[in-house]
């Protein structure tokens, strides 16, 4: 029995020291991720992605309206007085000149 308790007692000390060694771990784990996300480069990449994504999901949603699918998902709406209820419609305008963009990896 003294030495379950003893075997008990190294588990539970074991697991306080862990625990602290762990979160200092992770502190510092996540004090570097917010230097890097702090960087003027990261900061200006995922500027740029945002953006990349935005004008790709307003081109997919105009190609999509714009398509016999999206044609007859917005005229099986049944409440033609609202635009927009379907989530299809676009705010910006689609060029025939732009060319066309590659799909994303």
């Amino acid at each position: 029995m003294r030495g379950k308790l003893w075997f008990i007692g190294g588990l539970a000390a074991g697991f306080v020291l862990g625990a602290r060694a762990g979160r200092e771990k992770y502190e510092e784990i996540v004090q570097q991720a917010r230097k890097v996300m702090d960087n003027p480069t990261v900061q200006e990449a995922k500027g740029t992605a945002q953006a990349q994504a935005n004008r790709l999901m307003s081109e997919g949603k105009d190609r999509l309206s714009h398509s016999k699918l999206g044609e007859k998902m917005s005229s099986g709406t049944h409440d033609h007085n609202h635009a927009g209820t379907n989530g299809l419609t676009s705010s910006t305008t689609s060029s025939s000149s732009a060319a066309p963009t590659k799909p994303m990896p």
